[in-house]
């Protein structure tokens, strides 16, 4: 099978959605999604594409975090069982509602879990207790994802980051829940409108699995610090994009 010049394009962008995605817990598909919209891809094939290959690059970061001991069990099943059923729930029924009403309140909703995150970082922010409800945020980290893809990872990382988990093992755990979401969501995909679009699937897998191993190792060395002011402000910049998009739009 011969994959034209555009192929290479689609593994580095699966290496650097990775990479993001592997170190901060968040926007493996917010990145790789955005550019491929901006080569003039159909919407429908990236999403599809996107979530296809994540299968294969969750499971391979998943397993990279496992390795370095990146993850909280107890918060990897209380994350997971929860935000499976709501991938499926909104890969059956989100998707075909007009969603997009609710969006600009969960922009908001990560802009303040931005700053709080920043604050933290900068030591002016202690929470007392972490997050409590972790299976209510799943399962609607989860519904988000499926219902417009991206989502599971700025909401769960933010929320728990913002509510005093700990910053390893938080992201290593949100990567490795985040195959199990995808998986269900993917299938759900897969059973209403099949597989297509090969070439993206292939490279964006390709990039992704390569870069995997490396944003788990990178998590477990840098300082809890840096990754809190890089999540922060990659939270901030999600937020204002999405909400000034809403107002302009």
């Amino acid at each position: 099978m011969a994959f034209g010049s555009e192929f290479y394009w689609f593994i580095l962008i699966g290496l650097g959605a990775q990479l993001v995605d592997g170190a901060l817990g968040m926007a493996f598909g917010l990145v790789s999604s955005s550019i491929l919209l901006g080569m003039g891809l159909p919407p429908a094939a990236v999403s599809a594409s996107v979530h296809t290959a994540e299968i294969f690059t969750t499971g391979v970061s998943g397993a990279s975090h496992a390795y370095f001991r990146n993850i909280d069990k107890r918060l990897f099943w209380r994350l997971t069982l929860s935000g499976a059923l709501g991938g499926v729930i909104g890969a059956y029924v989100l998707t075909r509602l007009p969603g997009e009403a609710i969006r600009p309140f969960v922009y908001v909703y990560l802009l303040v879990l931005a700053v709080l995150i920043l604050l933290r970082s900068f030591g002016r922010f202690v929470p007392k207790q972490q997050i409590r409800r972790v299976p209510v945020l799943g399962f609607f980290a989860g519904l988000l994802d499926a219902s417009g893809g991206g989502g599971w990872g700025p909401l769960a990382t933010s929320t728990l980051l913002a509510g005093g988990g700990k910053a390893r093992t938080t992201i290593g755990t949100v990567n490795a829940a985040e195959f199990v979401i995808t998986l269900a969501v993917s299938l759900t995909f897969f059973l209403t409108i099949g597989l297509q679009h090969l070439e993206i699937v292939l490279g964006l897998l390709i990039g992704g699995v390569l870069a995997a191993p490396m944003a788990a190792y990178l998590v477990r060395h840098v300082p809890e610090r840096v990754v809190l002011t890089v999540v922060g402000v990659l939270v901030l910049c999600i937020s204002l994009y999405h909400i000034g998009a809403a107002w302009l739009f």
